[in-house]
């Protein structure tokens, strides 16, 4: 049983889109910041380096898709970043410095079998600088799908830590009860859910998935604005005329009964900070443990695939004789 606290921030913030250095500079001053509160624990929004492009077309319509839209998406691919990467090796760094931990939501470029692939990838940092994992979101969600791939079962990470067992699903993967019940049976204390979503009703999940799991959630958004996107972009049109705020926030952290820990902040950028209690994840679960005593296997089961999905494999050929 854990008998410690832990202090979390989340950051609910945006770079200038389709700038890596913008993302990486916001990521080291707020980072910063949030230690400066005496934050262990670092939450940043989903792809947040480079950024979250809400309500961009690139140029796509169904069965077409134009010049002006292929070359903002080789512009966000020029941005993203690689796993294991020099991004991820100047940012634990920061957290080495720091002695924190940090989530962070990044833009992955494939670096295996394709140099034409990007993934929404969340990143796990350590206080020792290292890299702990990292999660690809399982589907993209409506025409996010023309942007990044599709993650496998061998990112459904949650990592056992002095900090707790922290994990997440990312965004609308959270609507997948399958998904859920994979982290549940992991033990998960802290359970990360960085979003683009900041309509009143994320804010039921976030609270249902918490009440559900038994656990702490930290729920991360971005905070947007059309002064974030840069107006020479091939499909800046498709938001000229939107509001001047594109995304408005919502981010919160949430008890493990449901109950807010920090109440939702919108439109505006800010970090939310909250002492977390582990010993009441352990207390909560008493009357109702998801992956316990409250399971039925005789009468329900979950198989999941945890293999890498590989789409060449070599065989030695002396193996088949």
């Amino acid at each position: 049983m854990r008998n410690r606290n832990i202090k979390a921030a989340v950051v609910q913030s945006a770079p200038i889109l389709f700038d890596k250095q913008s993302a990486m500079d916001k990521i080291a001053a707020m980072t910063r910041e949030a230690a400066g509160q005496g934050a262990e624990l670092i939450v940043f929004p989903e792809v947040f380096l480079p950024g979250y492009p809400r309500g961009l077309s690139f140029g796509t319509r169904v069965g077409s898709r134009n010049d002006g839209g292929r070359t903002d998406w080789g512009r966000y691919w020029a941005n993203a970043i690689e796993i294991p990467g020099a991004e991820i090796e100047t940012i634990g760094e920061w957290a080495k410095e720091l002695g924190v931990y940090l989530i962070i939501g990044v833009v992955e470029r494939d670096q295996e079998f394709s140099t034409g692939t990007l993934y929404n990838s969340m990143v796990y940092i350590g206080p020792d600088g290292r890299l702990m994992g990292k999660h690809r979101k399982l589907v993209p969600t409506g025409s996010e799908r023309l942007l990044w791939g599709q993650g496998d079962g061998s990112t459904l990470t949650v990592i056992d830590t002095p900090a707790g067992r922290i994990g997440g699903l990312i965004c609308w993967e959270n609507y997948m009860p399958l998904a859920r019940m994979a982290m549940y049976v992991q033990g998960i204390d802290i359970y990360v859910a960085p979003t683009a979503d900041a309509r009143d009703t994320w804010q039921a999940t976030m609270r249902h998935i918490a009440c559900e799991g038994r656990c702490y959630v930290i729920s991360c958004n971005q905070f947007a604005t059309k002064a974030s996107y840069p107006a020479d972009l091939a499909c800046y049109e498709d938001i000229r005329e939107d509001e001047d705020i594109l995304c408005r926030g919502g981010s919160a952290i949430i008890g493990p009964l449901g109950e807010y820990v920090v109440e939702p902040l919108y439109n505006q950028e800010g970090i939310l900070v909250a002492d977390l209690d582990l010993t009441r994840v352990t207390q909560s679960r008493y009357d109702f443990d998801v992956a316990g005593h409250y399971s039925r296997p005789d009468v329900f089961q979950l198989i999941v695939n945890d293999k890498k999905q590989e789409i060449v494999r070599t065989t030695d050929m002396n193996t088949l004789v």
